[in-house]
């Protein structure tokens, strides 16, 4: 009998364990990498040479959203996207671009500026938090323009904002891939047109 029970008990608790597993799995992180394509404005280009410096914070860049107890529910991955928008941004704002490895490649690189994108803050926004049928992702950036040899010319911030219908899409990570998407090809627009008008950005560009 003593036998008979045991195996019963260990069976009741293989059981519980593999039902369990789901669970566990289910209520893992998901992790979200934003990928999408980026069409280049159609602005006339500035007669300059540009190096650009990814650092590597903006290279690695991720957001982690979290649940109400506290739980990891999404990570955000969004440093290669904000990479391959600016790769396609720049070339149509500038005459001349390079993308360097450190700030004293910039040194031999024969360049006008260095631009230097910062990711500040990056928000987002689920329909089971704000009660509303949209995924919202608000990103906070800090752009600076340097010489090659490192001395300031300018320091802005810029923000983008996107949005996506929750009945537009089967998953929530696709919505926040689109929402994120949105926001970039918002900053996009936004950096490309707003450019030439930050007071110091003009201010320089009058002393070439």
């Amino acid at each position: 009998m003593s036998q008979i029970g045991m195996s019963t008990r260990e069976l009741l608790i293989r059981i519980t364990a593999l039902l369990g597993a789901p669970l566990l799995v289910g209520c893992g992180v998901s992790t979200v990498t934003i990928e999408g394509s980026f069409p280049t404005p159609n602005i006339s280009r500035l007669p300059l040479s540009v190096a650009v410096f990814y650092d590597q914070a903006l290279r690695d860049f991720a957001y982690v959203e979290y649940s109400e107890t506290g739980v990891e529910e999404f990570n955000i991955q969004s440093g290669q996207s904000h990479i391959e928008l600016f790769n396609s941004v720049l070339p149509a704002m500038f005459e001349g671009v390079v993308v360097i490895d450190s700030m004293e490649d910039a040194v031999t690189a024969d360049v006008d500026a260095v631009f230097m994108p910062l990711i500040e803050e990056f928000q987002l926004a689920l329909p089971a938090k704000t009660k509303l049928d949209v995924y919202e992702v608000w990103i906070k950036y800090n752009m600076r323009l340097a010489t090659a040899e490192g001395d300031y010319i300018a320091d802005w911030v810029l923000t983008s904002y996107g949005k996506t219908p929750t009945e537009t899409f089967r998953s929530a990570e696709a919505a926040i891939n689109d929402a994120a998407v949105v926001a970039l090809r918002d900053l996009a627009s936004s950096f490309s047109l707003s450019f030439s008008q930050v007071p110091e950005v003009r201010d320089w560009l009058v002393q070439l």
